[in-house]
């Protein structure tokens, strides 16, 4: 499996794999939804780092991952997103549901 996740302090991070499509995101939303069952958590952050590539369902499964979240009271944001998935997040209106934190230089 491409993604791995890790846990500390209250936070739970998510490193998305390098092509998040249909299949992916199947794996992932059932992988996620375990953890978060399995480590009550107050903040998610997904981790795009090594992602080059997101289709619908990928946007799919970070949005009801960010309601799941919410819904507890917790925090959302992704990390290290490239040209290419910052703009599927602008696109899709996920910049305007979640804190996207921008690495210098983009």
């Amino acid at each position: 499996m491409e993604h791995r996740f890790e846990k500390e302090y209250g936070c739970l991070i998510l490193k998305m794999p390098r092509e998040l499509d249909h299949h992916q995101a199947e794996i992932l939303k059932e992988e996620a939804d375990e953890l978060l069952l399995k480590y009550p958590v107050r903040s998610l952050v997904f981790d795009f780092e090594d992602t080059c590539f997101m289709d619908s369902s990928g946007i799919g499964v970070v949005i009801g991952r960010c309601k799941n979240v919410r819904f507890s009271g917790g925090y959302v944001k992704a990390v290290h997103l490239n040209r290419q998935i910052e703009r599927v997040f602008k696109l899709s209106g996920l910049k305007k549901i979640m804190e996207v934190e921008q690495e210098e230089g983009l």
